[in-house]
């Protein structure tokens, strides 16, 4: 029997609603919102915007969120995580695959869902907290890591 793939089903912006104030998510251009779109991004917007600056991009030429709607504070964050996150394997200290596998285990998730766009403060904190204090470790020369494939994860030794 053949495996079927799972459809991601689009979203419907009246569906949604802001996780900050409660109002009605509007689907619309970034237009407005970004300095600079000249490539046409769009957006789920909080209905209230600009008092509630609530927002998330959605993946070019559909209609599916790269994560959940945040307010400037948590976007903040979440790129600061990104940053930190990213040294982790652009410095060749982990794979790709293995930096993921690490964000996953710390966040307590499947690999599927282990996307910072997804990332509430707490987490974006966490993230930025261990990535910095493994980096900081590899350059020190303090410990050297190697990471090895366990059952459901990846651990440093």
């Amino acid at each position: 029997m053949k495996k079927q793939k799972k459809k991601r089903k689009g979203f419907q912006a009246g569906s949604m609603r802001c996780p900050y104030c409660g109002s009605p998510v509007i689907y619309r251009s970034a237009d407005g919102i970004y300095h600079d779109n000249s490539k046409k991004t769009m957006l789920y917007v909080c209905g209230r915007y600009p008092e509630c600056d609530a927002y998330v991009r959605v993946h070019a030429g559909t209609n599916i969120p790269v994560g959940s709607l945040a307010n400037h504070e948590l976007r903040t964050l979440r790129r600061t995580a990104h940053h930190y996150f990213d040294q982790l394997h652009q410095s060749g200290m982990m794979s790709k695959q293995d930096a993921y596998q690490w964000l996953a285990d710390l966040i307590c998730a499947p690999l599927s869902e282990a996307h910072i766009g997804h990332l509430g403060e707490y987490y974006c904190k966490q993230v930025i907290e261990e990535s910095r204090r493994l980096m900081e470790r590899r350059k020190s020369g303090k410990n050297r890591y190697r990471f090895r494939a366990l059952e459901g994860g990846v651990a440093a030794s």
